[in-house]
């Protein structure tokens, strides 16, 4: 949670609009998290968001990859190294503002 935190100081939300974004990591227990982004700040939480708009899946290492810019949602997702649950726009959305 701690290098997420850190990671997350980085993203600018400052145009994003309100998302909720649950993770479920495959291989750590406990493993989910979530991420909201609520009047441009962003907060991690290590807990289930009930209202969530869309929960990701997948496992440590890829999810790794991801934030540190190694691997790419999309293709993550067509390989199905990444599956979601619910708005895929927002998942969409939320890895274009961890590419930034």
């Amino acid at each position: 949670m701690t290098m997420l935190r850190e990671k997350a100081a980085d993203i600018d939300v400052s145009q994003a609009d309100f998302m909720a974004i649950q993770f479920n990591i495959k291989d750590r227990d406990p493993g989910v998290f979530y991420i909201e982004i609520k009047d441009h700040r962003i907060s991690i939480e290590p807990y289930e968001y009930n209202d969530r708009q869309c929960a990701i899946t997948m496992k440590m290492d890829n999810f790794v990859k991801l934030i540190n810019g190694k691997l790419d949602a999309v293709a993550a997702y067509t390989l199905g190294k990444l599956k979601v649950d619910g708005d895929i726009g927002k998942a969409l959305e939320f890895s274009k503002l961890i590419k930034k």
